[in-house]
């Protein structure tokens, strides 16, 4: 395979023909994090028994991590903002990969998680920082991101922006993946779980999208088995459905988030904080796909990991009985 070949465009074929196998599961890294965290998102700087400090890495820190995770060849897809993806492009970063770059294109207020701030307390408001003429010349990938809260006139205010998006995204030649929220709060979905409310409100929102502006994939939280069986078979050719990471919790959550999504159906993980606050993101990466290819199970997966950190001199931030915990609720009822 030719390096210029970009995995993802392969991959997405193979899922899309019914031909999936797990080698084809797609795996991003999501470094998009200074369009929400801001001068937080490189994450903090850590003392020498590796436990996190008062002081903030820099954003140099956090594009040096761009860099070694696509000189890695490990994710498929390298998720920045726009100004970190000019900054990887002159400096050669996507010279001769097969991963493609792909940049946030817009930053809706729900997203924003200032130190101090409070807008995740509130409805997430449509918003754009990002201009696609300019996103276009560094990557042909980008991703939008919606919340739907059962409001019908903040739920119409979204998709209307949306709308907009699509039809400036298709006359530059701009392809995206659609993230969808759960909201950050709780909201009446009168008994339903909220799994299949959103199920709900992507099908139908994507309904009427014709195939030209179609989002190549979802990103979405993962509701559980059910919720994810429902989406992913509803229609796999054109829906490939993807999740996100959120906190970074534990090794084991991570390995258990890939191993039980992907066995109900998701093809795509895209992780931020559960890859960049990890001891060693690459290796982290790198067992994440031994546990989709079945080639180590989730517990497995994370005393490999504390072997790995042992071996290059790296002190783990927890012990191994407490990094092999499952912690996300959602998670502890398919444990294995």
């Amino acid at each position: 395979m030719p390096v210029t070949e970009k995995t993802l465009d392969r991959k997405l074929a193979q899922i899309r023909a019914g031909q999936y196998v797990p080698s084809d599961f797609i795996i991003a890294d999501a470094k998009d994090g200074d369009m929400g965290f801001g001068a937080g998102a490189p994450g903090p700087v850590y003392d020498q028994d590796n436990q996190p400090t008062d002081r903030m890495c820099t954003l140099a820190d956090y594009r040096a991590g761009m860099r070694d995770m696509v000189r890695s060849g490990l994710v498929d897809i390298m998720l920045t903002s726009v100004s970190s993806a000019e900054a990887l492009r002159a400096n050669g970063t996507y010279a001769d990969t097969p991963v493609t770059p792909a940049v946030r294109l817009n930053d809706t207020t729900d997203i924003w998680s200032l130190r101090g701030g409070a807008y995740r307390t509130l409805q997430a408001r449509p918003f754009r920082t990002a201009r696609l003429k300019h996103a276009r010349t560094v990557a042909d990938l980008g991703l939008y991101s919606v919340t739907f809260y059962n409001d019908i006139d903040r739920d119409v205010a979204t998709l209307e922006a949306y709308a907009v998006f699509r039809e400036e995204a298709e006359a530059v030649g701009m392809r995206h993946f659609l993230e969808v929220f759960n909201p950050t709060f709780a909201i009446d979905t009168g008994g339903v779980d909220l799994g299949f409310y959103v199920n709900d409100a992507i099908a139908r929102a994507l309904a009427g999208v014709a195939l030209a502006e179609r989002p190549l994939f979802l990103k979405m939280s993962y509701n559980g088995p059910s919720a994810m069986e429902e989406l992913a078979s509803f229609d796999p050719q054109n829906l490939v459905v993807g999740i996100l990471g959120g906190a970074a919790g534990t090794t084991r959550d991570t390995m258990e988030l890939v191993a039980q999504a992907e066995r109900h159906g998701a093809r795509v993980a895209l992780f931020g904080r559960k890859i960049w606050y990890a001891e060693s993101p690459t290796e982290i990466v790198r067992l994440m796909r031994r546990v989709i290819e079945r080639e180590a199970s989730p517990s497995e997966a994370v005393r490999l990991y504390h072997d790995v950190l042992a071996k290059a001199g790296i002190r783990a931030r927890r012990p191994l009985d407490q990094d092999n915990e499952v912690t996300d609720p959602i998670l502890k009822a398919g444990a294995c």
